[in-house]
C-alpha cells in the first residue's frame, strides 16, 4: 500500500512529480528496460530473450519495491512528460532511496542532483545502495554520500544532514 507522503519540494522548474499509477506501467517498463539495456546488450540475446526476461525482472522488482513499509512512489515529470521515477521510504532513522532512474536522454542533465537536492531538504540522512560499477556513483561522492556499508556488488550510503 503506498504512504500518503508529501513530495519532496523541488526547485527545477520544468520538474514535478506526482504519485505513480497503474496507468504508468508501461511507461515504467519501459525505464527499467533502459536501466539494464548495456548490461542486457552485452549478452547477446535476441529480442524476445531479452524482452521476456526484462518483463520478468521487471515485475519483480515492482513486487519487491511495493512492498516497502512507509514508501512515497513518485513518478518524475519534466514538462508534464514522464522521465524518470523517485521511490522512496521515510523510516524514523533516515530518508531511504529505494531507487532513483532517468530515461538515459535525461540523465546527465542535473535533473538527478535536483531529485537528491529535494531529497536532502528532509532534515534527515539520506541512504540508498549502488551498484559499484554504476557511473552514478560518482554523482552520488559528489554530493556528500559516503559509503556505510558494502554489500558485494553494491554499496550501501549515506548522506547526513548539514548541521548548519
Amino acid at each position: 500500500m503506498h504512504a500518503t507522503i508529501d513530495a519532496p519540494a523541488l526547485v527545477h522548474p520544468h520538474l514535478r512529480l506526482r504519485t505513480v499509477t497503474a496507468e504508468d506501467q508501461p511507461f515504467l517498463l519501459r525505464l527499467y528496460a533502459s536501466t539494464r539495456a548495456d548490461e542486457l546488450g552485452a549478452l547477446g540475446w535476441q529480442d524476445a530473450q531479452r524482452d521476456a526476461f526484462v518483463q520478468m525482472q521487471f515485475v519483480a522488482q515492482q513486487r519487491a519495491y511495493f512492498a516497502y513499509p512507509d514508501a512515497a512512489f513518485w513518478l518524475v515529470l519534466h514538462d508534464d512528460t514522464p522521465v524518470g521515477r523517485l521511490y522512496l521510504q521515510h523510516a524514523e532513522e533516515a530518508l531511504r532511496i529505494i531507487d532513483l532512474s532517468l530515461l538515459p536522454e535525461y540523465r546527465n542533465r542535473g535533473l538527478g542532483t535536483a531529485l537528491l537536492t529535494a531529497c536532502f531538504a528532509q532534515d534527515k540522512p539520506v541512504q540508498l545502495h549502488v551498484d559499484k560499477t554504476n557511473p552514478v556513483l560518482q554523482l552520488y561522492l559528489r554530493l556528500g554520500f559516503v559509503p556505510i556499508e558494502d554489500k558485494g556488488v553494491y554499496l550501501q550510503m549515506e548522506r547526513r544532514p548539514d548541521p548548519h
